[in-house]
């Protein structure tokens, strides 16, 4: 009996010796590293993912043991380890393949739920940049001038306006702007080719430290690509004098370690309405990336934007029902603006050992923007109208630097991560002026210069014990802000100091590689514009959020994707956005909370099925009953559609988008309308040459896209009236395309 169990202990301490840890990394065909590739053995007892740079660490693996590695868009590898595949590096490359959602794990990450992202961007076509947007799910746009200015954005139950309440990045540059002459978080995505775009990450929610400003709905960072498969050049044409031209051509085709390439569009419609938007927008970008020989990566990105149009603006519901205008007319067609955007960006990843790595990030832009407005026609000046201009001259600065290091914590596996980084935005001429017909001042109501700088540093935590994950996060940001009144007639200059510590902590279970359940916890913040901030001297400059979220990732069987979540949101105060000012105000403290219901089906091998809906009750926290309405919060939105894909090259899309009515104002008297808005794509590949056929508002439904209650006065009305004013939304629309690949 002795013997026996000395045999027992002799061949369990022996399998315990036998176990190891296996490295890897994991790249494609050209070298680059596949970033959260899924690595676990066939029984799924171990699991782990690559990181930043495509490494991965399988604990307690043995040889003998079946390994699975996949990654979306490409072929699922399986390998048997052998005794010498633990004495160095696995190296693994992954070969493309056709999009299959087979190909996914839900992998043990506090991002689980981007895989979305991910899979909609493989199977769903990106027509424009507003298309963009709608890759994250639940989110919901809204144009004011039909592609001039920067999309109205709701998620989560916020009327988000142009981006007070999510923190918007291109390659690790800000889009955001703080204090800026429309709105604060102004941002403005229409630099980004959609072409371009490699990868989106997304999340909801402030649980993440490496996120800051803004991030109270969420995030989107967009990486665009290092690399193009081959260049292109293709030609849109639509009706209302729609013309796209777009063009990407591959400068070091062949290069082992080193990629460029550079992309331009031009675009130009007149729009649906009656008076012609002259819509027109110019796009350049280039990029160059390079792999060193040990390993460290450096890429440059600088690009040019800029637009110009003119716009009907927003029109009271009085004059359409009367018959006075169509839904397409106006009463100020003299609105309209331009803008441009210069950046530069560059990218260093430094690999300082195996476990261990920095990336650095530096950027600047330089912005400029002009809008003239007109939201309440005569009822501030009965003889030259209520058109405003609003003006700023902005250059932004900034850095980051974050150090990742791997370890052994224990029986755990540790991942930290620490980020220092400061943005400096400083602007010049923020104006708000009283104009007519776009020539003529008549008074300045606001002009001055700010100057905002932001300084952060986060500490991340993340503990793999295999099944669990915890992760844990401090961040610190401190601002400065400054502001000069240059229509104060002695020198003016006001600063305020503020700072805000910001904790995390999430906690992940993930039993297998097709379910995995999750609690997030978190605190964020927006700022407030700078000349808010100043004008009350100090107080209420950094409001903070409160969230939580409860949900799972699963998978039921290998061609489904589910995910529903359960979340929170406090916020110390809002913005209210103010028509006749065209400026925002902070107000109170209110409260979200909802349900989120994400699902990815593929039916076959060539239908994908993919719905988003979304639940939210929003209302303010220290208002009357029936008073405490949160004005355009949607309380019920979803997205979704059927899309085709056959490997002969044909490809098509159905696809809708819904919101529910929802209040336009505090007491419900006034109500922004729901929409069901249907659009339709097919493409054809022949060889080099692909066809395109996009067709939107399929079944050309009336549908306000912009609403808002406003108060305004037309020319001869005795008395000013609140009701609804809206912009329409897009009626049926045609466009076609080729494009020629080489």
């Amino acid at each position: 009996m002795k013997k026996i169990l000395y045999l027992i202990l002799f061949l369990c301490i022996g399998n315990s010796l036998s176990a190891q840890i296996l490295k890897g990394k994991v790249t494609d065909d050209l070298n680059k590293p596949i970033i959260d590739a899924y690595i676990y053995t066939k029984s799924g007892e171990k699991h782990c993912h690559s990181n930043a740079l495509g490494e991965f660490e399988l604990q307690n693996a043995i040889a003998g043991d079946t390994i699975v590695l996949s990654f979306l868009g490409f072929k699922t590898q399986e390998r048997v380890l052998k005794k010498k595949d633990f004495d160095t590096t696995l190296k693994v490359i992954l070969e493309e393949e056709a999009f299959d959602l087979e190909q996914i794990s839900v992998s043990n990450s506090i991002k689980a739920v981007n895989t979305i992202s991910s899979i909609d961007l493989e199977v769903l076509p990106v027509a424009s940049s507003q298309e963009v947007l709608r890759r994250v799910p639940g989110l919901f746009i809204g144009q004011h001038a039909g592609g001039g200015k920067a999309e109205q954005i709701f998620l989560r139950g916020f009327d988000i306006d142009h981006g007070t309440d999510i923190a918007i990045s291109v390659d690790g540059m800000p889009v955001n702007m703080v204090s800026h002459a429309h709105g604060q978080g102004y941002a403005d995505l229409h630099f980004l080719i959609p072409e371009t775009v490699q990868n989106i990450d997304f999340a909801k929610g402030p649980y993440y430290s490496e996120h800051g400003n803004f991030t109270t709905a969420g995030y989107v960072d967009f990486k665009t690509k290092d690399k193009l498969d081959n260049s292109v050049f293709g030609l849109e044409f639509g009706q209302f004098n729609t013309f796209r031209a777009i063009g990407m051509f591959d400068l070091l085709s062949g290069q082992e370690k080193q990629n460029a390439y550079i992309a331009t569009e031009y675009l130009s419609s007149d729009g649906a309405f009656e008076s012609p938007q002259n819509f027109k927008r110019i796009n350049l970008m280039g990029k160059y990336s390079m792999e060193m020989d040990n390993g460290d990566r450096l890429s440059v990105l600088f690009s040019r934007f800029q637009s110009n149009w003119d716009a009907s603006g927003q029109i009271p519901q009085r004059l359409v029902d009367s018959g006075t205008i169509t839904r397409f007319g106006a009463v100020d067609d003299t609105e309209g603006g331009n803008t441009s955007r210069t950046n530069v960006a560059i990218g260093h990843t430094k690999i300082i050992n195996n476990d261990l790595f920095l990336k650095t990030n530096a950027y600047f832009s330089h912005y400029d923007f002009e809008l003239f407005s007109n939201f309440t026609f005569f009822l501030e000046d009965p003889e030259n109208s209520d058109q405003i201009r609003q003006y700023e001259d902005r250059r932004i600065y900034g850095m980051n630097s974050t150090l990742f290091q791997e370890m052994q914590a224990g029986s755990a596996d540790l991942n930290l991560s620490a980020g220092i980084g400061f943005r400096y935005d400083d602007v010049n001429e923020v104006e708000l002026s009283h104009t007519t017909n776009r020539k003529t001042t008549l008074e300045q109501f606001a002009l001055g210069d700010v100057d905002e700088t932001n300084v952060y540093g986060f500490l991340d935590a993340s503990f793999d014990f295999g099944d669990w994950l915890i992760n844990a996060g401090l961040r610190v940001d401190a601002f400065d802000y400054q502001y000069r009144d240059n229509l104060q007639t002695a020198y003016t200059s006001l600063s305020e100091q503020k700072a805000i510590v910001l904790p995390k902590l999430n906690v992940i279970y993930n039993p297998s590689a097709s379910l995995q359940l999750f609690l997030k916890t978190g605190k964020g913040f927006h700022s407030n514009d700078t000349r808010v901030v100043v004008a009350q001297s100090g107080e209420r400059i950094l409001p903070a959020a409160y969230g939580a979220d409860v949900g799972a990732v699963w998978k039921p069987n290998s061609r489904l994707w589910i995910s529903p979540s359960l979340w929170y949101l406090f916020l110390e105060q809002e913005f209210v956005y103010v028509g006749d000012a065209a400026i925002v105000e902070p107000s109170g403290q209110t409260v979200r909370q909802g349900l989120d219901l994400s699902l990815r089906y593929q039916l076959n091998d060539y239908l994908f099925l993919d719905g988003d809906i979304n639940y939210t009750y929003a209302r303010s926290v220290e208002e009357e009953v029936g008073e405490n309405y949160i004005p355009l919060a949607p309380d019920l939105t979803s997205v979704g559609g059927l899309t085709f894909r056959h490997p002969s090259g044909f490809k098509s899309s159905l696809r809708y988008r819904y919101i529910k009515n929802r209040p336009a104002n505090e007491d419900n008297s006034i109500v922004a309308l729901g929409y069901f808005v249907t659009d339709f794509s097919a493409s054809y590949a022949f060889k080099k040459v692909t066809f395109g056929l996009n067709i939107e508002n399929l079944f050309n439904e009336e549908w306000n896209e912009a609403q808002f209650a406003t108060e305004s006065r037309l020319k001869g009305e005795p008395e000013p009236i609140e009701e609804l004013h809206f912009t329409p939304g897009v009626p049926f629309f045609v466009k076609g395309s080729v494009r020629y690949r080489f």
